[in-house]
């Protein structure tokens, strides 16, 4: 219970336990002017009686407003939530193009990794071929040497003093 329903509740008691010490004076009846003509009535009960009509009629308002606010609140909850899952789809929606993104940038980069690669292997294949090729070369030209070393070494005489059996 708040402090206001607190409060509220201790007038009403204070006006019941007012009310019931002075019943007597409450009930006497008196002459009352209506503006229009006069009766005789017990003032004390018309005061009592019309404090808690305005006290009904307070608590219907005090009903009416919360309720009223209960379902202004229930409005801008849906609205939220409407709100929040557009919220969601638009950001879900932004994660699939930036999956989609950098699905397109990855396949860029392979291709072109490939295409390095590709060319890469097309290049020491050359470098591979022309290394053979200078290899093969330099063998027939150390093999041509040798055999013209050997050549001119058949050809030469002997000298006369070396005995090669002696």
């Amino acid at each position: 219970m708040g402090a206001r329903s607190a409060f509220l509740f201790v007038i009403v008691l204070l006006i019941a336990a007012l009310a019931a010490l002075n019943w007597g004076a409450l009930s006497t009846p008196t002459e009352m002017s209506l503006g229009f003509m006069s009766v005789s009535a017990p003032l004390g009960l018309v005061m009592l009686g019309l404090t808690v009509v305005l006290a009904v009629f307070f608590l219907v308002y005090v009903l009416y407003l919360h309720s009223s606010v209960l379902l202004d609140t229930k409005r801008h909850t849906k609205e939220m939530q409407i709100q929040r899952d557009l919220a969601d789809k638009a950001e879900a929606s932004r994660f699939t193009e930036l999956r989609n993104f950098l699905e397109a940038q990855e396949n860029k980069h392979m291709a072109q990794n490939a295409e390095r690669q590709s060319a890469m292997l097309a290049r020491l294949e050359q470098l591979e071929t022309a290394i053979r090729l200078r290899s093969d070369q330099t063998d027939n030209t150390v093999a041509a040497h040798i055999g013209q070393l050997e050549d001119r070494i058949e050809r030469r005489p002997l000298p006369v003093d070396i005995n090669p059996q002696a």
